[in-house]
């Protein structure tokens, strides 16, 4: 199994979840490592090649002396010949490697003169001289230098053991050679191939110091490079930051209702249209404004509906009430009325009365639309419940209805009229919306924070899925998917809702086949005041 990653690991090794900081400070960074990289490398190379070159140049002066070039006068062609190999090797430094070879292939030796003239004895011509001091080449040095072309450009040939790379060049030339033997020294011509060396350690530890010179600087100017520019890009990028931050204060306001502006606008310092920050700081400007002129018309149409809903309800009451009067007054004429009659009159009645109700409702939501509080009063949720469902039972005898209450009472500060409403509501749907037989249970319960809860649950048929998102729209009816037994106005739920919003609570609603819950959270300590006096509906529309 392996094993689940680090986030943050995971985060830092991917690039795309960086911050622009970040992006920008890696990529001038990276940038940056990258040329300076190949400059220190470029640097380097050319050093060393120039050290090289030096030592060819010196080996090839000290081939040249060995084997003049063709283009040589005759006399000087011979003269030097015959003399440089009497005098030794010749002069290339002071460490230095010489091998002579015979046509025949045999190791010769040379005879070595002090600098003012003075002979020594014969010395091996395969060494290797260093600090003074001669080392003679072992038969694998010996085997490696053998291979190397006569008169091909100098090459780099390592030795192996201490001896380490020597630069190398050989040539052929022929040269007076002293023989000695039984018979007397004589002096023959033959041609013998030279090998001559420089060591490249010198060249090695001089490109060794410039690579090491050339990479702390290197790293030096990266890391003053990174600091620099992780400053340059923060301080350029504090007008964006000022920008998110007014995005982020404005997607925190309350925009869903109320005459509510976004009242946020972006510096004028950080609009300049003439740098790319600035460009986004004006066109969040320009989105600001055309949602403030949005959320001006919603809420002047909002209002306008609201006291429309408002005068319309006022006015129908006056009429309702007296089409229901008139209707009771003729259904109790003494004078004999005929059966049909009585029965129109005793529907226009209840018509009446589901019109007024409904008038009520409308009413009640367009109060608490226009943001009028609510009345402050102790509220015992106990006995509000008890009251409500022995009511509720009183219109339901055929479901099967329950209390879960606490011990003590529960007690919290709020409008007991409304509160009430909102029980009622509450039971009237579950008596509405589940056959008989159903049980309703109401459950009363406080918190540790001093709110309580008040759950309403029923092991009805449950909600349509479909439906769930929707019943707390105003008008909403689940009678397709649940048992109808009589209308309603689909304002009780939205009724419900406003009421808890006021006494800044909540409502849950839970359901499935077989169960369906609705909560009501309501705070310890609710902040609502007063509703206006009865009589004053007509301006209920209007904000205060």
């Amino acid at each position: 199994m392996r094993p689940e990653a680090d986030p943050m690991t995971s985060r830092v090794l991917r690039p795309s979840s960086w911050t622009l900081l970040a992006k920008l400070v890696a990529s001038i960074v990276l940038l940056f490592v990258v040329v300076t990289t190949a400059v220190a490398a470029l640097t380097v190379v050319q050093v060393e090649n120039t050290l090289v070159s030096k030592v060819d140049e010196q080996l090839r002066s000290s081939t040249v002396a060995l084997a003049p070039p063709p283009d040589a006068d005759a006399d000087s062609a011979k003269r030097p010949r015959v003399a440089r190999l009497e005098r030794g090797a010749p002069a290339i430094g002071g460490d230095a490697l010489r091998l002579d070879i015979a046509a025949d292939g045999t190791v010769i030796t040379v005879p070595e003169f002090q600098p003012g003239g003075g002979a020594r004895d014969n010395v091996p011509s395969a060494s290797i001289t260093k600090f003074g001091q001669r080392t003679q080449l072992t038969a694998t040095q010996i085997a490696a230098l053998r291979a190397i072309p006569s008169g091909s450009p100098p090459r780099t040939i390592d030795l192996g053991g201490s001896a380490g790379k020597y630069r190398v060049a050989s040539v052929r030339y022929p040269t007076a050679v002293s023989v000695t033997n039984a018979q007397g020294t004589t002096t023959t011509q033959m041609f013998i191939t030279t090998t001559v060396g420089v060591p490249l350690k010198p060249v090695d530890d001089t490109v060794r110091g410039t690579a090491l010179a050339v990479g702390l600087l290197s790293g030096a100017a990266i890391l003053l490079l990174g600091g620099v520019t992780a400053l340059v890009v923060q301080r350029n990028l504090r007008p964006l930051r000022r920008v998110a931050a007014t995005a982020t204060r404005v997607s925190h306001l309350p925009l869903s209702s109320g005459d509510t502006g976004t009242g946020e606008r972006v510096a004028d310092r950080d609009t300049d249209a003439r740098t790319e920050v600035g460009q986004v700081g004006a066109a969040l400007n320009g989105l600001l404004d055309h949602i403030d002129r949005s959320l001006t018309a919603r809420h002047r149409s909002e209002m306008q509906v609201r006291q429309f809903v408002a005068d319309a309800s006022h006015e129908l009451r006056t009429p309702l009430t007296s089409i229901k009067g008139y209707a009771e007054l003729s259904r109790r004429e003494p004078a004999p009325v005929p059966q049909g009659v009585t029965h129109a009159l005793g529907r226009i009645e209840s018509e009446a009365d589901r019109m007024t109700s409904l008038v009520e409702d409308l009413l009640l939501l367009a109060r608490l639309d226009a943001g009028r509080p609510l009345d402050r009063a102790p509220v015992d949720l106990t006995q509000l419940a008890v009251e409500s469902v022995s009511d509720a039972h009183a219109a339901g005898p055929d479901h099967v209805w329950s209390l879960d209450l606490p011990d003590e009472p529960c007690e919290i500060v709020g409008d007991e009229g409304r509160l009430r409403q909102v029980l009622i509501n509450l039971l009237a749907n579950a008596r509405r919306h589940t056959p008989a037989g159903t049980q309703v249970t109401t459950v009363v319960r406080s918190r540790p924070d001093g709110g309580a809860t008040v759950t309403v649950r029923d092991n009805g048929p449950g909600i349509p899925a479909d439906l769930l998102p929707h019943v707390f729209e105003r008008f909403a009816r689940g009678d397709a998917a649940r048992t109808r037994v009589e209308g309603n106005t689909g304002l009780g739920l939205s009724i419900v809702q406003a009421v808890m919003s006021a006494h800044g609570g909540s409502v849950e609603l839970r359901s499935e086949p077989g169960r369906t819950e609705v909560a009501l959270h309501l705070p310890g300590t609710p902040t609502t005041l007063t509703l206006p006096p009865q009589g004053d509906e007509r301006n209920a529309g209007a904000t205060t």
